[in-house]
């Protein structure tokens, strides 16, 4: 099934969004991608959750592909922005599956509206600081030749996403990953959905003393561990799909 496209306007941004319409699924999943991408970068994974009968949305966060640019860049709006698509659209249940930022926006939507999200998987999710006294931390590797060979075709395959890209909430993001942001940490205990966190190895952007808090805040959450860098389902796409498919399909 082909995802059609489309545009829901909101009170201050227009955000793009490719859907494969009701399949009669009553449980929808959402795709969403990190910065710098656009949807494009989930039409694999989409094509096989298609397949399997599931209805399928992938939105262009703000100032992404083809949605709109914005004055302002907080992470809090861009999940403010998939709740309001999710309103838009008229789901009461969905599956969310967010890379890097869009992992911050589906954690966000989990937090604000448990009921809403039925399975929750966090990929590669740069975690916040949680006080002033600490200090980002990434591991580093430097790209492997397949991880680079992987990254180059998806731009030459989707060479809008690099163009569409709106280049001045990258100051703003450093910005945000540098203050302290303690209310989602309080907030993780709101998150209902069972859910999947997926970690890269060295390269990756999640600082593993964080992410063990983050298991223990979440009241269901199991973290699986892979051997690339941030991203997971470009890079390790069969052991993504193995790890992503049937915790989505229960």
């Amino acid at each position: 099934m082909e995802l059609t496209a489309a545009r829901a306007a909101f009170a201050d941004v227009r955000i793009a969004y490719r859907d494969t319409g009701d399949t009669g699924d009553d449980v929808p999943v959402l795709l969403v991608h990190g910065m710098g991408g656009d949807g494009h970068t989930w039409d694999h994974f989409a094509r096989v959750l298609a397949g399997t009968g599931r209805r399928v949305i992938v939105p262009d966060l703000r100032g992404h592909g083809r949605s709109a640019h914005t004055d302002s860049y907080l992470f809090g709006e861009f999940g403010a922005d998939v709740l309001n698509l999710c309103d838009h659209l008229g789901l009461t249940r969905v599956d969310l599956v967010g890379h890097s930022l869009g992992g911050y926006a589906v954690s966000c939507v989990a937090q604000e509206r448990p009921g809403l999200v039925r399975r929750l998987v966090i990929e590669e999710c740069p975690l916040p600081l949680r006080s002033g006294a600490e200090e980002v931390k990434l591991t580093r590797r430097f790209p492997t030749v397949p991880e680079l060979w992987h990254a180059t075709t998806s731009v030459l395959r989707h060479p809008r996403a690099v163009l569409a890209f709106d280049r001045s909430m990258t100051r703003t993001a450093l910005e945000q990953f540098r203050k302290p942001n303690p209310e989602w940490w309080d907030r993780l205990t709101e998150i209902t959905a069972p859910t999947l966190v997926l970690r890269g190895g060295p390269g990756g952007m999640v600082d593993p003393e964080k992410l063990a808090i983050v298991r223990t805040a979440i009241p269901d959450c199991t973290v699986a561990a892979f051997t690339c860098g941030h991203s997971i389902h470009r890079d390790r796409y069969r052991e993504f799909e193995a790890a992503v498919l049937p915790f989505l399909a229960v």
